[in-house]
């Protein structure tokens, strides 16, 4: 069963439906690019996968195991996200939140984890740094360790290097792919078509009059493709 089947699915932001009759799936070890023009429903979606947001019609269904908690989340930051007075370790192992239930402090284990995945985004010398006083490359690299502190399963990473410099922008890139490559599935939203083309194994590109859905070999034979070419960003 896939990681998660999205069935005629119709979403509305504001009254207005921004998504209707979509239908995708995404099975484990898959990397989806979710690419489109503004205003085609991008967020609403990612809502929708969080349970944040309500279909008005079809469904998504989560399968292979996978409970909601279990979806690490990467969202795009906010000002004031960016000058969060806590530590390093205290950000990245607060990512252990939805696993704890109501236990009041944080086991051996979630200690563990967090320290494992500070190592794992290359960050261990800025682990008790003020999250605050770091460059937007790092508080990436933080926000990504406290994503995976949620999962082992499943990324969603929304506009992951908005505001990053092209050197950064790539090694956020790579990172992202090696998480990939260990096992974990990626669904991340962007507006980079030539980072999706490069990375991901499907592609789904929504616009107001319809969907694709496949893979990016697919894409390029699509007329999405020429829909899209505005946004492809090369490099």
């Amino acid at each position: 069963m896939a990681l998660i089947n999205v069935e005629d699915l119709a979403l509305s932001y504001e009254n207005m439906t921004v998504i209707q009759n979509l239908s995708f799936e995404v099975n484990s070890g898959d990397y989806l690019c979710i690419v489109g023009e503004n205003g085609s429903g991008k967020s609403t979606l990612v809502k929708a996968l969080l349970s944040l947001k309500k279909p008005v019609g079809g469904s998504i269904t989560l399968g292979d195991g996978l409970l909601q908690r279990e979806i690490g989340y990467l969202p795009q930051q906010t000002n004031a996200q960016r000058d969060f007075p806590a530590s390093v370790y205290e950000v990245v192992v607060s990512g252990c939140l939805n696993s704890r239930g109501f236990k009041p402090f944080y086991s051996a284990k979630e200690r563990k984890t967090a320290l494992e995945n500070i190592e794992r985004m290359g960050i261990t010398d800025l682990k008790q740094r003020s999250y605050r006083e770091l460059s937007g490359g790092q508080q990436q690299r933080v926000l990504l360790a406290r994503a995976l502190c949620a999962t082992q399963k499943l990324l969603l990473l929304d506009e992951p290097v908005s505001g990053l410099d092209p050197m950064v922008t790539t090694e956020m890139y790579e990172l992202i792919a090696k998480i990939n490559r260990s096992g974990v599935t990626v669904i991340m939203v962007t507006h980079d078509m030539a980072a999706a083309l490069k990375y991901a194994s499907r592609i789904l590109c929504l616009r107001k009059d319809g969907y694709f859905f496949g893979t990016a070999d697919e894409f390029l034979q699509s007329d999405a493709a020429d829909f899209m070419k505005g946004g492809v960003r090369h490099g």
